[in-house]
């Protein structure tokens, strides 16, 4: 049931449902997340993959550490997705010139060419969300979130 037969609704409890606004939060993720989803199908990656194939690629070298904390993951969340980049192809690890125990991490050409996908589908990804709004409710929107999650 979306947010609109929601208002339409005679049901009070219903109506009461439709001012939380976690639950309005809850329901543009949803479709945000199924979007993404469909637009990443044939790339099979991850929000969470692409992110940091992306990371990487802005910071060739960057600690496994500093990725993680980056992109507000735990050390198990972020060692898994650099395993499983890692075993895909996408990424190397070297150990840190500056400190050797750490780990830095690099794209290789096939992670190279598979972020450069991925750029293109949250392109396609970015004008479907982003048609619902002006440019100035863009960045208002922007702006609120970042209230939330910062």
């Amino acid at each position: 049931m979306g947010a609109a037969s929601l208002i339409e609704s005679n049901d009070d409890k219903i109506r009461g449902l439709n001012d939380i606004v976690g639950f309005h939060i809850r329901l543009a993720h949803g479709a945000v997340y199924r979007h993404f989803t469909e637009t990443f199908a044939n790339l099979d990656l991850t929000q969470k993959q692409v992110s940091v194939l992306w990371m990487v690629g802005d910071k060739p070298g960057i600690a496994q550490i500093e990725l993680g904390q980056r992109l507000r993951m735990d050390r198990a969340t972020t060692m898994t997705i650099v395993n499983r980049l890692q075993e895909r192809g996408y990424l190397r690890r070297e150990r840190s010139e500056t400190d050797k125990r750490k780990q830095a991490l690099y794209l290789t050409p096939a992670g190279s060419q598979a972020l450069e996908k991925a750029k293109l589908c949250i392109a396609e990804h970015e004008n479907w969300l982003k048609s619902r709004f002006t440019g100035d409710e863009v960045e208002k929107l922007v702006e609120m979130l970042a209230r939330i999650h910062d």
